[in-house]
């Protein structure tokens, strides 16, 4: 294939189709706690059904389709600002909008191999627009229509994860895609019942969170805070000690398709023919993926590592968040190890304390853990002793039809945390998991070696 190339014909802001009145939307200390912007790429494959249909009308029917959506979704319309007082970020609903770019490329979609697998060539399908140093200027949707040589689609979205968590996200692109009726009969697709989100933060902002702990926390928490602050502080502090070296290095991502007959070899491997022990996909998947990122990087055994992973709090706290909730509503949930117990121990105590671990976050723990980001915050280095789990299983990005059809896949580009590894579910066959890791570019063999060889 000879030098990819996109060339960027169009860009404009999409402004909401019905202007809402300017407001402060007040965000949760969840939301700030990564303000970027997540990308994700969606591609459809070539179809006899776009042939006659033009690279200016897909981008006219996505535009408008954006323009309905903002009315609705309004925050994502409007910017990110700064609390005069204490400097901590919040939204203004402002009707500022979207940046929608249009480009071109005589790559085929062929020619990118296996779409689950991270390429640069990627990075130029999406659209970033340069901050100028004021990040407030920055929009907080952008997106980029790219038809390919071959007369197949890209769409890349970048979302400010300060406005939508992952189902959030989820929700707000479906919604998206089902406004623009590319491809469809409008009827087909206004008859569609589309969730109404709720924007405002409400039991999630400092104000109205009770300063409590109710002293019930296990091993997995302590009742003075939440048990994932307290693992991440400890990790950074061991790292400080041990002067390690913090200069650039080179990362790459790697996608390992774990299929079902995969899994169930672990799980077998793990707890013997008869099993006895019912675990769920990702339990099993999360505690061999420690073990094997451990092991690539050759920590030292005698240092304390450590697995974080997502929980969904809506409906963890009393009451549970209202049904449509579009802030983020993630908290991490941890579990530490000496690096030295970690490969000797068993499947089955790993993935008893990753159980543990989901079990102790309530509402008391979102208390603690937003309590705990209530300090200033700072950019976290790559730490090889944490690794992070974001399951993405339950929200399949490639049912999004922007298009004809589901994508053929659709793919996040290198998260802004680079200890992050996503469990994607394949588009070909849902029972088979995608697990998509960043790691230092010279383990990446190691990793998959030490990954794959338990499920052969």
């Amino acid at each position: 294939m000879a030098t990819p190339h996109v060339s960027l014909t169009k860009s404009l802001t999409v402004f909401p189709k019905t202007l809402n009145p300017s407001k402060l939307l007040e965000l949760s200390n969840l939301d700030r706690q990564c303000p970027l912007h997540m990308y994700l790429i969606f591609f459809y494959n070539p179809s006899s059904i776009y042939t006659n249909s033009s690279l200016d009308s897909v981008f006219t029917k996505l535009k408008i389709g954006l323009e309905e959506t903002l009315s609705v979704w309004s925050p994502a319309a409007g910017r990110l600002e700064p609390n005069p007082a204490d400097g901590k970020l919040n939204l203004r609903c402002d009707n500022r909008g979207a940046i929608l770019a249009r480009a071109v490329t005589d790559v085929k979609i062929s020619e990118l191999g296996d779409l689950s697998n991270y390429n640069e060539f990627f990075e130029e399908l999406v659209h970033k627009p340069v901050l100028d140093g004021d990040f407030c200027e920055f929009p907080l949707v952008v997106a980029q229509v790219t038809r390919f040589g071959c007369g197949g689609y890209s769409i890349g979205t970048g979302i400010s994860h300060s406005l939508f968590d992952g189902p959030a996200a989820y929700e707000f692109l479906s919604a998206w895609a089902t406004k623009s009726a590319i491809f469809k009969d409008d009827k087909e697709q206004y008859g569609v019942e589309l969730q109404k989100p709720v924007h405002e933060r409400g039991r999630l902002l400092m104000g109205s969170v009770p300063n409590r702990c109710s002293g019930k926390r296990s091993a997995a928490g302590s009742g003075a805070g939440a048990v994932a602050i307290d693992h991440l502080y400890k990790l950074i502090m061991q790292s400080a000690m041990g002067n390690e070296e913090m200069e650039k290095k080179e990362y790459g991502c790697r996608t390992l398709r774990v299929s079902r007959g995969m899994i169930e070899t672990l799980k077998k491997k793990g707890f013997g023919e008869n099993g006895g022990f019912p675990c769920s996909s990702f339990d099993v998947i999360a505690a061999h993926l420690w073990k094997a990122r451990t092991k690539a990087l050759s920590v030292s055994k005698e240092k304390m590592v450590c697995l974080q992973f997502a929980v969904d709090a809506r409906n963890k706290l009393k009451p549970p968040l209202p049904k449509g909730f579009s802030g983020n509503s993630f908290v991490l949930a941890s579990v530490t190890l000496p690096a030295k117990q970690l490969e000797e121990e068993s499947y089955k105590t790993i993935i008893e304390m990753i159980r543990d671990a989901k079990s102790q976050v309530d509402d008391d723990y979102v208390n603690a853990y937003q309590l705990g980001l209530d300090g200033p915050q700072a950019s976290l280095p790559p730490l090889k002793e944490l690794t992070v789990i974001s399951d993405w299983t339950r929200m399949p990005f490639h049912k999004i039809e922007f298009l004809h059809g589901e994508a053929a896949y659709a793919s996040p580009l290198k998260p802004p945390i680079l200890d992050v590894a996503y469990f994607l579910q394949n588009p070909t066959d849902s029972q088979a998991i995608d697990v998509r890791v960043t790691l230092l570019s010279q383990t990446l063999d190691a990793f998959s070696t030490y990954f794959l060889t338990s499920m052969q």
